[in-house]
């Protein structure tokens, strides 16, 4: 399963191998072993661009997905989930304010992003929110104790 990690920005230190590890955790989890998925880091100034261009919102949020699974052309290769682009900055703020580590938010973050790109969602039926919110929990669960 490739999992393609590109870390575009430097002010907040990462492990590539341990978020690389954590997403490989999380699509075995959801019996998605064999998914394809980048993981891009960005920035807040980035994500704000990215934010503004494709959803048409303003200002920086925290985690954007990219399915590649929905669309006309969404069967060509099933693996191929998309991507999950998480602002290090809005982690690392995030993180500060819930007084928690910034390697657990980023991992918050990077669960939120897979189960977008794996067909959960939270916008527009409080039932699916729940749904999703109670898997990102059982996916923390399991991130936060390591085997």
């Amino acid at each position: 399963m490739p999992i393609l990690i590109d870390n575009q920005q430097e002010r907040h230190r990462l492990d590539a191998a341990a978020v690389a590890d954590a997403a490989r955790q999380v699509l075995a989890a959801l019996d998605r072993p064999d998914a394809e998925l980048s993981i891009v880091i960005v920035d807040d100034v980035r994500i704000e661009q990215l934010n503004r261009s494709y959803l048409n919102h303003r200002g920086p949020t925290n985690v954007i997905s990219f399915p590649m699974q929905e669309g006309p052309f969404a069967g060509i290769n099933p693996d191929l989930l998309g991507d999950v682009v998480i602002s290090a900055d809005t982690a690392a703020r995030e993180a500060r304010h819930a007084d928690m580590p910034f390697e657990r938010r980023f991992n918050q973050l990077l669960v939120h992003g897979i189960l977008h790109l794996c067909g959960y969602d939270h916008e527009d039926d409080a039932a699916q929110a729940r749904r999703m919110e109670r898997k990102s929990r059982q996916m923390m669960v399991l991130l936060d104790n390591p085997k």
